[in-house]
């Protein structure tokens, strides 16, 4: 059994078969957990989970790619990775501004199929230009991140947290509320040092598709796992996005969470079989203890 803890079925990109792409996944015997990142998707997300008895799960956040003004963003230039021309329409969106509604979210977190507040946190790629626009750009980041993680908090329940380009800020703020954490960085960009003081607050690792890319800007993947015990680590697609690149599909789905373990498992020297076990005890540690 395996468990995609960042899977976004409730994504546009699988409007058209959603419910085929996670019976295919349960088929499999994979689970998955999808994130909202602004209310519309957290809706969904919750709404598409109750839809299944078991083995499907949503949470519920607004993702700071949402907070600033409208933009038009291109999911492989967020992930720092090269452009395709054949890329697919919803590879590019323009993003929707919002304004954090904690009751909206609050109402939200009721369903039993709420596994954890998320995705959100801090991502400075888009900053603005000037000293002021920046400061306050990081500002309402902080605050709508605060306020989440209070959600959180209120709602007992774990955090799927978004970092880009922002690692040393959320860790200072983290420390700052001197307490452990229950939740996971996910798809893990930063050092090694990084992970240490992320685990060190309580949280786990994920990791997804990235990790079988040749990102330059990056740390090298290997030196990260290599370094995080097994039992912190969680499995994640990020789907649609994050494809790993030997399948040569155009969309990444839950099922292919598979090539995320066999990664893990080779870099760890261990078998798929103790990786599938190891994480999927921690996903259900993590999401589904309360349950």
């Amino acid at each position: 059994m395996l468990i995609d803890t960042h899977g976004h079925v409730n994504f546009n990109a699988f409007r058209d078969d959603s419910n085929a792409v996670l019976k295919r996944a349960l088929e499999s015997n994979t689970w998955v957990v999808m994130p909202g990142t602004q209310y519309s998707t957290s809706k969904r997300a919750v709404e598409m989970a109750e839809g299944f008895e078991s083995g499907v799960y949503a949470a519920v956040g607004l993702h700071p790619i949402h907070l600033g003004e409208q933009r038009k963003v291109d999911v492989l230039e967020v992930q720092s990775l090269p452009l395709d021309q054949n890329k697919q329409s919803w590879e590019e969106f323009v993003t929707r501004s919002e304004e954090f509604d904690v009751e909206k979210y609050r109402e939200l977190t009721k369903s039993k199929k709420t596994v954890a507040i998320g995705e959100f946190g801090l991502d400075y790629y888009y900053r603005p230009k000037g000293k002021v626009k920046l400061e306050a750009f990081k500002a309402k980041q902080k605050d709508v991140f605060l306020q989440q993680l209070d959600l959180a908090e209120e709602a007992r329940l774990p955090v799927i947290l978004h970092c880009r380009v922002a690692h040393d800020d959320m860790i200072g703020m983290l420390e700052a509320r001197a307490k452990k954490m229950q939740g996971v960085v996910h798809c893990f960009t930063g050092t090694v040092e990084q992970a240490q003081k992320f685990m060190a607050l309580g949280l786990y690792i994920g990791f997804n598709g990235l990790i079988l890319k040749d990102v330059p800007a990056l740390p090298k993947p290997e030196e990260v796992i290599s370094s995080i015990p097994l039992e912190r680590i969680v499995l994640e697609t990020d789907s649609p996005y994050l494809i790993p690149p030997m399948l040569g599909v155009e969309r990444n789905e839950p099922l292919f969470v598979k090539y995320i373990a066999e990664e893990i498992a080779r870099i760890k020297k261990v078998s798929v079989e103790e990786i599938a076990e190891a994480t999927t005890q921690n996903a259900k540690t993590l999401f589904l203890s309360g349950s």
